[in-house]
């Protein structure tokens, strides 16, 4: 069977890593990416983890600007491919998805229809979800729609981070594609819609800025979820009032619901009375830092707001 696979991101590049090292039947005809983006002090180009690996693979690369573009879509025509794998890549148009003959399927970061959308990991993390997983669905006209193929679940653990649970997904994941390509190439994928399944949808949209705010008016459950569905990346944030009276901001890695405040920590009092206390914090210009040594570098009190 030959496919076309489409990625940019890390989570994509262990499924391609091993559909290409351990899927026998299957040839890789090229591996469609982003285009290399500046970054970095020097804004030098810098090349999607997908493509580095496919590179360092030998296989062929596209990375076309734009996916309606004529000349890309003779080029995906040229290579007649049987089937096309989608996994963390920017919405594809018809004349992409609906191109091959065995269709296109994605592998999405979420059991659909819960949590559509950029940021399914991080979503069901901040919202408290215990459960989450995997899904490979076939791709249709409305984004994280389609037929779904097959799902693979995992539990949340309660103090877990999106970072931890992200590198979960990401091998459950590989899994996933290598069993749904072999269904599809036996003839043994069977497509459920999702409108049948009976599960209310839920979002996961794209997270901004503001998103990741912290309001401390909130309650402790609610932000403790807030900054572990945020952590590493792109990380819960603060403002701090510092002892001279200016304003700075900090990322906030880590927190734990405590009973009482102690001595050296950093604690504050949420919107329902319970308290939280910031174990790891980033200060703007400061290098990551657990909070006893943040607390140890300053000359008064602070006030975390």
């Amino acid at each position: 069977m030959k496919i076309v696979f489409f990625g940019t991101p890390e989570f994509a590049v262990e499924s391609l890593r091993r559909i290409h090292e351990e899927a026998a039947d299957v040839e890789v005809a090229a591996v469609v990416t982003a285009p290399d983006r500046p970054a970095g002090r020097g804004h030098a180009p810098r090349m999607s983890a997908v493509k580095q690996y496919a590179l360092s693979a030998g296989l062929p690369v596209l990375q076309p600007e734009k996916l309606r573009d004529p000349e890309f879509v003779d080029a995906l025509r040229a290579i007649d491919a049987d089937l096309f794998v989608v996994i963390a890549f920017r919405m594809m148009p018809e004349i992409v998805w609906n191109m091959p003959r065995l269709g296109t399927f994605n592998l999405h970061g979420s059991l659909l229809p819960r949590y559509r959308g950029a940021a399914p990991i991080n979503w069901a993390v901040i919202n408290g979800e215990t459960v989450t997983g995997v899904t490979t669905f076939f791709l249709t006209h409305d984004i994280d729609t389609g037929p779904v193929i097959a799902q693979r679940a995992i539990e949340i653990g309660p103090d877990e981070n999106v970072g931890s649970v992200y590198d979960r997904l990401m091998h459950i994941g590989a899994d996933l594609t290598l069993d749904t390509l072999s269904d599809i190439a036996e003839g043994r994928a069977v497509a459920t819609s999702q409108l049948d399944m009976d599960i209310e949808p839920t979002p996961a949209p794209k997270i901004f800025t503001e998103t990741c705010r912290i309001d401390w008016t909130r309650p402790a459950a609610q932000i403790h979820n807030l900054v572990r569905g945020l952590s590493p990346y792109p990380a819960a944030w603060t403002e701090i009032e510092m002892p001279d009276g200016s304003v700075a901001t900090a990322k906030v890695f880590a927190t734990r619901p405590v009973d009482a405040e102690a001595a050296g920590s950093l604690t504050v009092k949420c919107g329902d009375g319970q308290l939280l206390e910031i174990i790891e914090l980033q200060p703007a210009g400061k290098r990551r830092m657990e909070a006893p040594a943040f607390l140890r570098g300053l000359h008064g009190v602070a006030k975390v707001r």
